[in-house]
């Protein structure tokens, strides 16, 4: 097949729907389908662009680094297949308030325009396009028309929902247009998919029919993400006691995450001496919770580790921390769960009795009520006195890891719906 991919992040972003658009389309290049994706150059989670790329100017990778370490993306693809990476112009701010967010947006939409109307010659099969963001459908749609493709949305996050519901958004007004733009848009599409079952519920009230509608969750490598025989070798870069305990937070720092919960719990289990807090990301969270930590002698911080080191880095936790805002916990699925699960370690989430956090997590680790600073710092003392609760915690988010979210397997499935898809064109 030619699938042509439209997203706003893609690889080398280690973190977030980057990190699954890349590696969807690097997995679909190496079964020997011709790929194209037109995105944008890295800045997530930092918000700033990545050295040896550019904010301004149009650029064309006919092949990105990604996987395992040491191993060119051209060394895995098969004689037939190809990924082509065409790069498009966008604004980041340095603050990413939410009008800025917007603009920040729309000028990938509209610097990626042409470029997806250039693609209409390449004729693809299937045009799949990743929300965020939604400024991003109607390009995608036009290309699938005036070529004859197959058009695929993939909703990796309700970006309108989740801001309105977060306060990011207030204007009345102002969501009752994008829910209109949003339910228009989302029905034109012949396939939409999505991340999780609760989220998957939540397309039928955006105007898409049931028959066009499937899951597609987020994976884990299993293989490269796995339990370590022995203690993470970051543990002794960073003079942790064998015998100590670490709570680790690491991924995307943003508001949606709920960060002061973490400093919250880290002041109350401040008296712990065998527990540690470690903090691992980047994003425009960042500052604040260091400036809520800088006086706490139990957190440590850890920059944002390479894909070579991501199992060590989730190896070195024995209790995952995953806060999560209220309004968000339908509306998005956290994309650091997977190698949290995968890690073979329990996870302390916030999420509501119901949601599909709260599912996902629970009987692999504990949740707790979003804002309910008490309980989660109870939950983490909890698994950080009780070493049986936590390898028995441990195992079962292993072995859900294995039996749902293997990455070959999802992937596969993916590759033959697109097959029976495109051929229905």
């Amino acid at each position: 097949m030619r699938i042509l991919i439209h997203g706003l992040n893609f690889a080398p972003e280690l973190v977030g729907v980057g990190k699954y658009t890349g590696e969807m389309a690097e997995w679909l290049a190496a079964r020997g389908h011709q790929v194209r994706a037109v995105t944008a150059p890295p800045f997530n989670p930092e918000w700033k662009v990545a050295p040896g790329f550019s904010p301004w100017r149009y650029s064309r990778e006919d092949c990105v680094r990604q996987g395992r370490p040491g191993e060119e993306l051209s060394e895995r693809i098969s004689a037939t297949g190809s990924l082509t990476v065409l790069r498009c112009p966008l604004w980041v701010p340095l603050r990413p308030a939410a009008a800025k967010r917007i603009l920040h947006l729309a000028s990938f939409a509209v610097a990626s325009f042409f470029v997806m109307m250039r693609q209409i010659s390449w004729r693809p099969d299937v045009v799949l396009v990743v929300e965020p963001t939604l400024f991003c459908l109607p390009a995608a749609l036009l290309t699938g028309r005036f070529c004859g493709a197959r058009t695929w949305l993939h909703v990796q996050d309700f970006e309108a929902d989740a801001g309105f519901e977060l306060g990011l958004l207030k204007s009345g007004l102002l969501r009752s247009a994008v829910q209109w733009a949003e339910k228009k848009s989302m029905s034109a599409f012949d396939r939409v998919s999505t991340i999780s079952e609760k989220m998957l519920a939540k397309l039928a009230g955006k105007g898409v029919a049931q028959a066009a509608c499937r899951l597609l969750p987020n994976w884990v490598d299993t293989v490269t993400i796995s339990p370590l025989p022995q203690m993470s070798p970051l543990r002794a870069e960073l003079g942790i006691a064998a015998g100590e305990i670490v709570a680790l937070y690491s991924g995307t720092m943003a508001r949606k995450q709920g960060l002061e919960m973490l400093a919250e719990a880290a002041g109350r289990l401040a008296e712990q001496r065998r527990l540690r807090f470690v903090f691992c990301g980047e994003g425009p969270g960042k500052p604040g919770l260091a400036t809520l930590t800088a006086h706490l002698a139990n957190v440590r911080w850890v920059p944002l580790q390479p894909f070579a080191r991501l199992n060590d880095l989730l190896n070195l936790a024995d209790v995952h921390l995953l806060p999560q805002k209220a309004g968000a916990a339908d509306l998005v699925m956290p994309s650091k769960l997977t190698g949290m699960l995968a890690s073979g370690r329990p996870v302390v989430a916030t999420a509501r009795p119901g949601t599909q956090l709260a599912d996902a997590v629970e009987g692999r680790g504990i949740v707790v009520e979003p804002g309910d600073a008490s309980a989660f710092a109870g939950a983490i003392e909890k698994l950080a006195e009780d070493r049986g609760l936590r390898e028995r915690l441990g195992r079962n988010a292993r072995d859900y890891a294995i039996s749902e979210l293997k990455k070959e397997s999802i992937l596969s499935r993916l590759e033959q719906e697109l097959l029976v898809f495109a051929a229905a064109s």
